[in-house]
């Protein structure tokens, strides 16, 4: 497929001035003229440079990458009818929807997770991989967006890095493995054989016995706990609930964490809030 400069360069221009701040988490402004976003705000939300984002925008500057216009697509909050037609003006083939390991956020998800950045929240697949996260999201749990590859998910992670159990309270790390075991036999089963999730059972056969001896259990329909025990290294044990919204177009979970009002973790929470903004 050829790059379509000219319709690429008009496709980008429309959708930057139909954007408005509020719809991407960003304060307005008084002094703002511009109809949409400014094409440096639509360049930092598509983790790239100014310059690289306005010659797209001109129908000059270099081929974008897949991963560039993956960048773009979610920086635009498109739909994922749109993210397709933007991959094939690009002269690229869209990646296939649905999978396991969808990266692509419905852009409903993400003006829900746009709004709730007081609170611990995160966007995550079906096989345990953060997308997005609020900054108390960060705060709580760490950067989890970070990671590469197979140690994207935090069931792999679980079994492969002693790490990965650190933030969760000794006393469920048990049912929390299991739980993860049975989350991606059924991934598994839902997929297929030759699907990512598949790939990742795979992988972690080889790697860990405790993996291996759970999955020969064959447990199904095993769901983690309303609610989580986080323990974090400055605050503490921090007992909190854990609120889910399901988008089943795409097997994606917006994840919020809240505590009782009056009570200690509550508290901690506000000593979070406060070591998140200076994080900043």
């Amino acid at each position: 497929m050829e790059i379509d400069r000219v319709a690429l360069a008009e496709f980008l221009r429309h959708r930057r001035g139909v954007l408005q701040p509020e719809d991407v988490g960003m304060p307005r402004g008084v002094r703002r003229r511009t109809g949409g976003l400014r094409r440096e705000e639509v360049a930092a939300l598509c983790h790239m440079s100014p310059d690289y984002y306005a010659r797209l925008e001109r129908a000059r500057g270099p081929h974008p990458s897949e991963q560039m216009i993956a960048s773009m697509a979610q920086g635009l909050h498109l739909t994922h009818h749109e993210r397709d037609h933007l991959f094939r003006l690009a002269g690229h083939t869209p990646p296939p929807s649905g999978t396991a390991n969808e990266q692509h956020i419905a852009p409903g998800l993400l003006r829900i997770l746009d709004r709730l950045d007081d609170s611990p929240a995160e966007i995550v697949t079906e096989l345990g991989e953060t997308l997005r996260q609020t900054r108390m999201g960060v705060a709580l749990t760490g950067d989890l967006t970070a990671y590469t590859g197979p140690s994207r998910s935090i069931g792999y992670r679980w079994f492969t890095d002693p790490t990965a159990r650190s933030r969760y309270a000794s006393e469920d790390h048990g049912r929390l493995s299991r739980v993860f075991v049975a989350g991606l036999r059924e991934a598994t089963a839902r997929r297929g054989p030759d699907s990512y999730a598949a790939y990742l059972a795979g992988a972690l056969a080889g790697e860990s016995e405790e993996f291996r001896a759970l999955w020969d259990l064959h447990e199904v329909g095993l769901r983690p706990a309303p609610g989580k025990r986080f323990i974090h290294p400055e605050v503490g044990l921090l007992d909190l609930a854990c609120q889910t919204l399901a988008d089943p177009e795409q097997s994606h979970l917006l994840l919020v964490y809240t505590a009782k009002p009056g009570s200690e973790s509550h508290e901690k929470l506000q000593s979070l809030s406060v070591i998140a903004g200076a994080q900043r």
